[in-house]
């Protein structure tokens, strides 16, 4: 009989499809049979897709499509009207963006009567200001609120919004708040609220719910919101008796009235290649961040797993030592461990998908009110990001499997039948490869530092973590030899970690990355915290107050001074209050005129080289030198008025001079004179100020100078500052515009005291309370604690999952040491010394790491400022205490966890060889 010809390409395929079915099912028995190892495996791959499959379905709801967004704004109405142009104008099919087509302006604003005579007959109009400015006194504290001005009991404005308690408003002075708005104002449906200013009072008699907006909301009745400035600030949601057609969009649009609807409008000119939701893609460097990123993640992920792969195959090395004798070579070794990479982490997959979707339907309420603000659209899930980060978990689960599969695939068949257990070999490529690979990635961050890349610095940090982790297991065998001269405990704890590096390798890896990169980030924001402090320079003395007119610059007079000093003192122990006066154009002026007043430096003290020419490093050396380029102050921060018109009475408030330099030039100030606190700018006892007067309308500005007499004010705040008399103002074409008062005090007002002061105030003039209490505070501290909580969490994770399993794999050693007389005392011992090798020399590369990153990153950047004009300070090296205190804590908690939690008792097994 004939045999028909099989082709060698199809056999190869059938072999491989064969085996990997073969490998599959092994892996699913072995799952099933190492349950524990398996729970173990399945909670580190599941948490991570758990916590990123309810981001992506929480995001993936919260992006609502045309439709639902266009439902949330009009709700039951037709379509929704805006005046923009008061041209003619033609728009996109969903109004959302228009372009003017007329040349010649119809009206400067559009009413509701003539939007109604634009609409076919039976319409019905409903008058919506989606922000009206609305601010309360609760408590002596000025509060904001979004207003929204609509009329509630319209049934077609009402459809916008949801009734949760009490009823909707029917007059000017009623409103109806959300709840947030509700709490923030510690107030009950049916008591009152009044304005900041005490001019009006509203009864609260309702609650409600605005889909868009889940904040602080208050919805007045139109007949009590202010009018508006333009007509661009309010829209009309319509009731068509029909559908929207062209004939209808042309007419708007012909008065500068575009529409928007349900679906794209007929007759629109510009058409959108995409009418559903359209997320903004980022640029590639922040793509490229976020790829790194993921990545970083993904090595957690794989080195924290990758020991129970290691254990497992130890435990297996018979089975797979009767497979290799049965016939099969070391591909099909490598595919049984892998499987087991495959099954686990399709599990895992499965199961983080399933408590993910579960988790952000359930938690979507708390979500939209916390996070977005806003209700969500349907019910969905992102399948195209659920696939993907499947693909990520299986991928994790081979790539944990990886190494274990290469070393199943080299061990002795014969050392595996008999069950003992064969240490690997030393092999020193691995070390030249990781010493490589942290050289490489040192020096990829450091040229990203220079050009202020973030993400060839984060691939830099990443190649150098790498790096160091393909040199662990070499620094493993390093410290057991160190070790013989320590005790029975430690001792065996090290032999262990080095016989076993395939398990401790990745687990003191995954701690060393996790504290890197925690110290590292630390390392910086201590740093930058160091440099913000060093060079922060206030613009009004710390602890002193300005009180600055909250009202229009145009309102009322400011009382006088007497009146506000004595109420001042009244509540602080204040010293001068004095006026703060500001120079503007003189009389007659437009109202887009503009004043700019400087000091004028002599042209022989002006720095003679320019930024551009400091490329040289020779003419850089030469400018350094000069002392005409030194800046003999720091550029303030915050508060800061650069010029002022006084004549004495702020300066002590403002400057926190000596008192007898004050006098001084307070004396100049009355004879007519000008004051300054740079010497440079006094030439033979006299200051020469230009003033520009620039306008929008056509011509050059016009440009006055004066000499004047000057003083230089010496101490107090190293600030440049120009105080002009008001005979020099005058002769400038000047005029002085009160702002306030500024308030010399003894000490920094508390924030009670600050709210005191506005509201005893208050019937004088409402002010804003200023008040310069000293260096900006870090915000972020709060990020690294978290880093440094998760870095400790990583590491007494990997600690306790190495620590258990040396234990599982090291039941043999424990029962020869019960046979030869070990206390029970010695077991607890030696798991608290397996967990400080992987806790402590994990977290002692990572501190190693991450401070030499920051270094690194340090010293580019310092580089790169040094080379900056004008000059930078650089950044000191600064070591992050807090973050350092955290991850030397954890190894100890790590060592005793696994001191309380393991059983000292010996127990006597049977050896199996």
């Amino acid at each position: 009989m004939r045999r028909s010809p099989v082709r060698r390409g199809t056999g190869r395929l059938a072999g491989a499809v064969g085996s990997w079915r073969a490998a599959l099912r092994i892996a699913r028995r072995e799952a099933r049979r190492a349950r524990g190892r398996t729970a173990l495996v399945l909670a580190m791959i599941t948490l991570p897709v758990l916590a990123l499959t309810f981001v992506a379905v929480s995001y993936d709801m919260a992006a609502l499509t045309r439709g639902e967004r266009a439902a949330q704004r009009l709700g039951a109405a037709d379509a929704e009207l805006r005046w923009i142009a008061d041209t003619a104008v033609t728009q996109d099919p969903w109004g959302d963006s228009a372009y003017p087509t007329g040349d010649d302006p119809s009206r400067s604003r559009v009413t509701a009567e003539e939007v109604v005579a634009l609409l076919p007959a039976g319409t019905r109009v409903a008058r919506v200001r989606w922000w009206v400015p609305f601010e309360v006194r609760v408590d002596d504290d000025l509060v904001a609120f979004n207003g929204r001005s609509l009329d509630l009991a319209d049934p077609l404005a009402r459809s916008t919004a949801r009734l949760r308690a009490g009823r909707t408003p029917t007059g000017p002075d009623e409103i109806a708040v959300s709840a947030r708005a509700l709490r923030r104002l510690g107030a009950e449906v049916g008591e009152r609220v009044t304005l900041a200013d005490g001019s009006r009072s509203y009864a609260v008699v309702g609650v409600v719910e605005f889909p868009d907006d889940l904040t602080e909301v208050v919805a007045l009745h139109p007949g009590a919101a202010p009018p508006p400035e333009s007509a661009a600030e309010e829209s009309w949601l319509v009731d068509l008796p029909g559908p929207v057609d062209a004939t209808l969009t042309d007419r708007l649009n012909a008065h500068g009235i575009t529409i928007s609807a349900r679906t794209p409008v007929p007759g629109a000119a510009v058409v959108e290649t995409d009418l559903t939701r359209t997320p903004v893609p980022g640029d590639a460097e922040e793509t490229g961040t976020l790829v790194l990123v993921g990545g970083l993640g993904l090595l957690e992920v794989v080195l924290m797993v990758g020991p129970a792969f290691a254990v497992g195959v130890r435990r297996r090395r018979r089975d797979l030592a009767l497979v290799a004798v049965a016939g099969g070579d070391a591909t099909h070794l490598r595919r049984i461990v892998l499987a087991d990479g495959v099954v686990l982490g399709a599990g895992g997959a499965t199961l983080g998908l399933a408590l993910g979707i579960a988790a952000a339907f359930a938690g979507r309420p708390l979500v939209e009110q916390y996070l977005f603000g806003a209700r969500g659209g349907g019910y969905r899930v992102f399948p195209a990001a659920l696939a993907l980060i499947a693909a990520v978990a299986v991928l994790a689960g081979v790539l944990a499997a990886l190494a274990p599969a290469w070393a199943a695939a080299r061990q002795d068949v014969v050392a595996g039948l008999a069950g003992r257990r064969t240490v690997p070999p030393h092999r020193r490529r691995w070390l030249v490869l990781g010493a490589a690979l942290t050289v490489v990635g040192s020096a990829i961050a450091a040229f990203g530092a220079q050009r202020s890349g973030p993400t060839v610095i984060l691939a830099g940090l990443t190649l150098g973590e790498l790096g160091l982790v393909f040199a662990t297991p070499t620094l493993i065998g390093l410290l057991a030899r160190a070790g013989r001269a320590l005790p029975l405990a430690p001792r065996i704890a090290l032999r262990d970690a080095s016989r076993n590096r395939s398990s401790a390798g990745p687990a003191i890896s995954a701690v060393m990355a996790a504290v890197a990169g925690s110290v590292a980030l630390g390392g910086y924001v201590a740093s930058d915290d160091a440099r913000t402090r060093a060079d922060w320079q206030p613009g009004v003395p710390p602890g002193h107050v300005l009180l600055l007119r909250s009202g229009p610059a145009n309102g009322p007079d400011l009382p006088p001074v007497p009146a506000v000093a004595d109420r001042v003192r009244a509540v602080l122990p204040a010293g001068s209050v004095g006026p703060v006066d500001v120079p503007i154009c003189a009389p007659p002026r437009e109202p887009d005129d503009y004043c700019n007043v400087t000091a004028m430096l002599p042209p022989e003290r002006v720095c003679p080289f320019e930024a551009e020419v400091f490329r040289s490093a020779a003419v850089r050396q030469r400018a350094l030198a000069d002392p005409r380029c030194r800046r003999p102050t720091p550029s303030p921060q915050g508060m800061y008025l650069p010029v002022l018109v006084d004549d004495g009475a702020a300066l002590p408030a403002l400057t926190d001079a000596p008192p007898d330099e004050v006098a001084r030039a307070t004396a100049v100030l009355r004879a007519g004179g000008v004051v300054v606190t740079d010497p440079r700018y006094v030439v033979d006892g006299t200051v020469a100020v230009t003033a520009d007067r620039a306008s929008e309308n056509p011509g050059p500005p016009v440009s006055t100078t004066v000499a004047a007499p000057g003083y230089v004010l010496r101490g107090g705040l190293p600030v440049d500052r120009l105080v002009l008399s008001a005979p020099a103002a005058t002769r400038l074409g000047l005029a002085a515009e009160h702002l306030g008062y500024a308030v010399q005090t003894d000490g920094t007002p508390s924030a009670a005291q600050q709210r005191r002061l506005a509201a005893e105030l208050r019937s004088l003039i409402p002010v804003l309370v200023e008040v310069e209490s000293g260096p900006p505070a870090s915000d972020q501290r709060p990020l690294l604690l978290l880093l440094a909580l998760g870095a400790g969490v990583i590491t007494l994770g990997a600690a306790g999952t190495a620590t258990g399993l040396a234990a599982a794999e090291g039941r043999r050693d424990l029962t020869t040491l019960a046979a030869v007389g070990a206390s029970p005392a010695v077991r607890r011992v030696l798991s608290l010394c397996q967990a400080g090798v992987i806790a402590g020399l994990g977290s002692v590369l990572g501190i190693v790491a991450g401070l030499g990153s920051a270094v690194i990153i340090l010293t580019s950047i310092n580089r790169q400022y040094a080379e900056a004009w004008p000059i930078q300070t650089p950044y000191p090296v600064v070591v992050p205490w807090p973050t350092l205190g955290v991850l030397v804590v954890v190894p100890l908690v790590a060592m005793l966890g696994a001191g309380l939690f393991t059983r000292s008792r010996l127990a006597v097994e049977r050896r199996l060889d």
